[in-house]
């Protein structure tokens, strides 16, 4: 009885002397036990501040957030509405509308981005949430390198895109201080620059012209901050689906492995490895068909609009009259929408590439090395193999780089009508 009660007192000690080395070294046996990734803080850093800036963070949608939102997208839209009045007051003429479309249609593509994620904040916040379930279950330290991977690739282009669009900003900044900075160097009359992009508020254009300058810049801001942040976000979301893709035939890989050991007890493990790789296989297939599916109405405005604003900037730079800043706007225009529609549809066809890798991977392993068991259940997966899976951009064109082509193909055919038309 004795040598039971010593015991159970030795036992006890042994509890509080673990439980005080707990309190005062938490944090070093967490971190021993795994490492964390906060997608937040370590993947989207750079897409939260882009995206806080113009209001379109999903998270902390707090009464001030919305107004600003509301703002912003208020002086993008009236913008548009300002170049569209120009039909009201001066003739109707097929230069004067190739030459307002132009330019309109390109600063609709930003209001349709910005509206897109300003409608689906929920969805955006639902895709942030599922990413990081999916990155609180793995543990191993392969698959934890895979994710950080892809969230560095996705960071560089964040990065890449924001430089460019910094870049056309200070272009653009460029052409509209160029005449007046002409004018004082040589002391001659030079065209005013507000003919680039032609507008029509009903007011004394002289009297008020610092406020037609302030809303015209920064619709231009919003706009492209818009376009970078919605767009770098979208990409990020993907390449971190392109990560669980690679995580599931990296565990593919494992199980093969494990299995060719052999014995009851790998075999247990190979098939529990199978089950998991499944599993966030299919997540990934979810994930983005969620993710696809409520941007439909949205991708398909933006498809008809960027197609209508390469015909018409096409046409424009086709029509060349001598106004260079209306020749270097129209092409950084044309550059800037190529850009977006292959970075676009080339990060959709990387997910497409990736769920195939998966199936490469199961055939490339020696799976018919391995147990009976095992043999099934890749067989299972080679049948699902013979099913497509790709992304669908507004219902209407599959994401892969063809239709990228396809597209651009349909923006010269389009202009090739127009300026015919306008020959004859």
């Amino acid at each position: 009885m004795k040598d039971v009660m010593r015991e159970a007192v030795d036992k006890s000690e042994r509890g509080r002397k673990g439980v005080n080395f707990l309190l005062f070294f938490p944090q070093t046996c967490i971190d021993s036990h795994r490492e964390m990734i906060c997608l937040e803080t370590q993947h989207f850093n750079i897409n939260r501040i882009l995206l806080l800036t113009i209001g379109l963070w999903p998270y902390q949608r707090s009464l001030l957030v919305e107004l600003q939102s509301i703002l912003l997208f208020g002086i993008l839209l009236t913008f548009i509405i300002f170049q569209i009045t120009t039909f009201i007051t001066a003739e109707c003429t097929m230069d004067l509308m190739y030459k307002v479309l132009a330019s309109a249609f390109f600063y609709i593509c930003f209001a349709i981005k910005y509206n897109s994620f300003l409608v689906n904040a929920n969805i955006i916040k639902s895709v942030l949430m599922q990413l990081q379930d999916v990155c609180n279950e793995i543990e191993d330290k392969n698959e934890i390198a895979i994710i950080e991977k892809y969230g560095s690739k996705a960071k560089r282009i964040t990065i890449k895109v924001l430089l460019l669009g910094i870049f056309y900003q200070l272009i653009f900044i460029l052409i509209y201080i160029w005449p007046y900075i002409h004018r004082i160097l040589t002391n001659k009359s030079q065209l005013h620059s507000s003919s680039y992009i032609l507008t029509e508020y009903f007011i004394d254009k002289e009297k008020y012209f610092y406020i037609i300058v302030l809303h015209r810049n920064a619709a231009c801001c919003i706009g492209f901050l818009a376009f970078v942040a919605t767009g770098t976000m979208l990409i990020t979301c993907l390449q971190h689906i392109c990560a669980m893709f690679s995580i599931a035939s990296y565990r593919i890989g494992q199980a093969i492995g494990i299995s060719r050991k052999g014995g009851f007890t790998n075999e247990q493990k190979s098939c529990e490895e199978i089950i998991r790789a499944v599993n966030i296989h299919c997540k990934a297939m979810k994930l983005s068909n969620f993710l696809i599916s409520n941007f439909v109405g949205s991708f398909f405005s933006l498809i008809a609009a960027g197609v209508l604003c390469l015909s018409c900037n096409l046409l424009r730079i086709a029509s060349f009259t001598g106004n260079i800043g209306q020749l270097i706007l129209s092409l950084i225009n044309l550059f800037a929408h190529y850009i977006y529609l292959f970075l676009a549809y080339y990060t959709a066809q990387e997910v497409t590439d990736h769920n195939e890798n998966l199936f490469i991977t199961v055939y490339n392993v020696y799976w018919y090395k391995a147990p009976l068991r095992i043999q099934k259940m890749i067989l299972f997966l080679l049948q699902r193999g013979t099913i497509s899976f790709y992304l669908v951009l507004g219902g209407i064109l599959i994401a892969s780089m063809q239709s990228a082509a396809s597209l651009a193909s349909t923006s010269v055919s389009y202009f090739t009508v127009l300026y015919s038309t306008r020959q004859d």
